[in-house]
C-alpha cells in the first residue's frame, strides 16, 4: 500500500498545480506578472532528495511521466516537460550525492531546478516560435515572481513530506537487504 502513496500524491499535486491560479490573489495576477506553478516538479526534487537512493532511478521516472502529462494535458507540444524534467530531477539526482540533504541545500537545488525547468521551456518555446517574450521581460515578468511562488511552495512541501519521503524511503528499501 505505502508503494502507492508517492504517485498519489504526485496525481493529486498534479491535479492542485492546474487550478493553482485562482488562488492568486487578483492585484498580483492584474499586474502582468505570470506566475508558472511548478509543483509536481517541487515534489519531484524532494523525491529525488529524500526519497531514491543512489542506486535507484524513481524520481527521473516520476518525472517522465508527469512531464509527459503535464504536456498533454496543457500543452500542443509533447515531449517539452517530459525532457526537460527529467533531464533537470537527473542533474538533481547527479549531484545530491556530492551534497548533504538538508533544509539550506534541497531549497537550492530546488530554486535552481525550477529556474533551469522554466528557462529551458521558455527557451525551447521560444526556439520554435511559440514564446517571443523578450529576455528581460522573462527575467521580470515570469522568471521571478515564479522562483518566489515555488520557494513558497517548497517551503510547504518541504515541512509536509520531508520525513514521510525519507519514511517511506525507508520502508521501500531496507526490507529489500
Amino acid at each position: 500500500m505505502s508503494r502507492l502513496y508517492i504517485p498519489l500524491l504526485l496525481v493529486l499535486i498534479f491535479v492542485f498545480e492546474g487550478v493553482a491560479y485562482e488562488f492568486i490573489p487578483a492585484d498580483i495576477t492584474q499586474r502582468d506578472l505570470f506566475i508558472i506553478a511548478h509543483w509536481t516538479f517541487v515534489f519531484l526534487v524532494l523525491m529525488a532528495l529524500f526519497y531514491d537512493m543512489e542506486y535507484t532511478y524513481y524520481s527521473i521516472l516520476a518525472a517522465v511521466i508527469i512531464g509527459l502529462m503535464t504536456d498533454i494535458a496543457y500543452t500542443n507540444i509533447i515531449g517539452v516537460y517530459m525532457f526537460i524534467y527529467a533531464l533537470v530531477i537527473y542533474f538533481i539526482h547527479g549531484i545530491r550525492k556530492l551534497l548533504h540533504a538538508n533544509f539550506f541545500v534541497a531549497f537550492l537545488l530546488t530554486i535552481l531546478g525550477v529556474a533551469l525547468v522554466d528557462m529551458g521551456i521558455s527557451f525551447v518555446y521560444s526556439f520554435i516560435g511559440v514564446n517571443n517574450m523578450p529576455l528581460t521581460g522573462y527575467m521580470v515578468y515570469r522568471l521571478v515572481p515564479t522562483l518566489i511562488a515555488n520557494a513558497i511552495a517548497f517551503i510547504v512541501f518541504y515541512i509536509i513530506f520531508k520525513s514521510r519521503l525519507v519514511k517511506w524511503a525507508t520502508v521501500r528499501f531496507d526490507n529489500k537487504k
